[in-house]
């Protein structure tokens, strides 16, 4: 049989042709190809999470929860077209008669909630949100076996927006508590809930973000775990679980436009829950660090202000009198880079850190002061609700900058705790005041770290600026201190 020469010819310019042998049998090379194709999708196969087992092994431990309370007002889970008009409109058509003699009323009836919740210890301890529970005067948890339990309060954290139940059963199966140390962007997670009410959904996706900061006055307490999970209303209390069945945060809140799904979901890391169960089991509350200091954001016009070489740590915008930080030493100015040993990357970290630290401990404190890294020692207090209210009263104006300012009087500077202090009653368009990020109300404490007793100390130091950078402002706005970028005249 001949043997048919498989080598192919080719030719550059005018030189002769010359042979170079390669393999073209084309049976071979659609078989290899087929075994890349096959390896490809057996390994792709293989990396993807195996939810069923996972919800399989951890679905039981997941319970639903129904909070039920008696209130004339109506709740989101009894709500009607009616509830959609303006409340005049509403009240109108509530009190037309339904039939010539019979007139609607309004009337105290029951509201029903509903949310989702784990088992933490075979004894019938059962983790939850403190909103899920809130004001209900029965609490209802349903397991995966249709068993239902009356459920007892054993203690709620609104800070951190958890609740411990306790239902009267042993042997329970329990949840494994994971470690939030190992938990990275990326990674697979799993929600199991009752969203809408529908029992044990399970919904999965990636962690999108660690350490989250939301606005509110509570949730700076909790560095949230943010997720691409679909999370709806029912959802809350709910388990986030790893791909190892362990559950690494409890669900929370969602940021939606559209009010499901459609957003972020937020959950509340295994580390802080650990904490506070810890302490509601034993004490049915909880007690938090307490440092006494005032903190924000450093921004990367504030690290130029201070001379820092890129945004990081907490800024130290006010220091609370008679308070840990106080006695320590802390100043306003201060930028905190380390806590305990702790790096604090961003002024949303600290408060987590504070919080969770032993009442009465000492720790060293890292500060940026004045160009230069400074160490301090403190003592850690107990974390009490702080209240204060500032009056506004009008003396001779001046103005400076684009703001026009009024000296404080000693009355309204003694309720206050500061000395000196400047209101701005007005800000000029186009100035440096209006770029700055200052407002109406808000007082002048101190400019380029140098304290504003009077008008003349915030002249002098503003108009004799040489460097071409902003200065930090440290203002009080409302019981809040915070610092702002004001860039002298004449250097943008």
């Amino acid at each position: 049989m001949q043997q048919t020469d498989q080598s192919y010819y080719w030719t550059i310019g005018n030189n002769k042709p010359k042979r170079r042998k390669y393999i073209t049998q084309m049976g071979f090379a659609v078989m290899i190809l087929a075994l890349c194709i096959g390896s490809k999708n057996a390994l792709a196969q293989n990396s993807m999470p195996d939810y069923a087992t996972l919800v399989e092994q951890q679905g039981q431990v997941v319970v639903k929860i129904t909070a039920r309370k008696h209130s004339t007002a109506r709740s989101q889970s009894s709500q009607s077209p009616l509830d959609q008009l303006p409340d005049e409109l509403r009240r109108y058509f509530e009190q037309l008669p339904s039939n010539p003699n019979t007139p609607r009323a309004p009337q105290s009836r029951p509201s029903t909630g509903f949310g989702s919740g784990f088992i933490i210890s075979s004894d019938g301890y059962i983790v939850t949100n403190h909103h899920v529970i809130e004001n209900a005067e029965d609490i209802e948890v349903s397991l995966q076996n249709r068993k239902s339990y009356a459920a007892t309060l054993v203690g709620s954290d609104p800070r951190t927006d958890l609740a411990v139940l306790k239902v009267d059963e042993e042997g329970l199966p329990a949840a494994q508590l994971g470690d939030i140390d190992s938990l990275k962007v990326g990674q697979w997670v799993l929600a199991i809930g009752s969203p809408f009410g529908f029992d044990y959904t399970a919904t999965q996706g990636i962690v999108s973000a660690l350490s989250r900061s939301l606005p509110s006055n509570d949730s700076n307490y909790v560095p949230f775990i943010q997720t691409d999970v679909a999370v709806n209303p029912g959802n809350s209390g709910g388990p986030l679980f790893d791909l190892d069945g362990r559950v690494v945060g409890v669900n929370s809140q969602i940021y939606t436009r559209s009010g499901g799904y459609m957003g972020l979901s937020f959950a509340i890391p295994v580390d802080v829950v650990k904490y506070v169960v810890e302490q509601l089991r034993e004490t049915g509350s909880v007690r938090r660090g307490w440092l006494g200091v005032a903190i924000q954001e450093v921004d990367r016009a504030l690290a130029e202000s201070f001379g820092m070489d890129r945004p990081r740590g907490a800024l130290v915008a006010g220091v609370t009198a008679d308070s840990p930080a106080d006695a320590g030493g802390l100043e306003a100015g201060d930028v905190i880079l380390t806590f305990d040993g702790k790096s604090v990357a961003s002024s949303a970290k600290l408060p987590a850190i504070v919080g969770s630290t032993s009442i009465n401990t000492a720790v060293d404190v890292v500060v940026l002061r004045a160009g230069e890294e400074k160490t301090l020692n403190v003592t850690i207090g107990v974390l009490n609700e702080v209240a204060s209210n500032s009056m506004l009263n009008d003396s001779d104006k001046s103005s400076i900058a684009g703001f026009t300012l009024i000296p404080l009087d000693k009355e309204t500077q003694e309720e206050l705790g500061i000395v000196g202090g400047l209101i701005v009653e007005s800000i000029e368009p186009q100035t440096a005041a209006a770029k700055s990020g200052v407002q109406s109300g808000d007082i002048l404490l101190s400019l380029n770290r140098k304290p504003i007793e009077t008008v003349e100390d915030f002249r002098e130091t503003y108009e004799t600026a040489t460097e071409a950078r902003p200065l930090p402002l440290l203002v009080a706005r409302g019981t809040n201190r915070i610092y702002l970028p004001l860039m002298p005249e004449n250097k943008e």
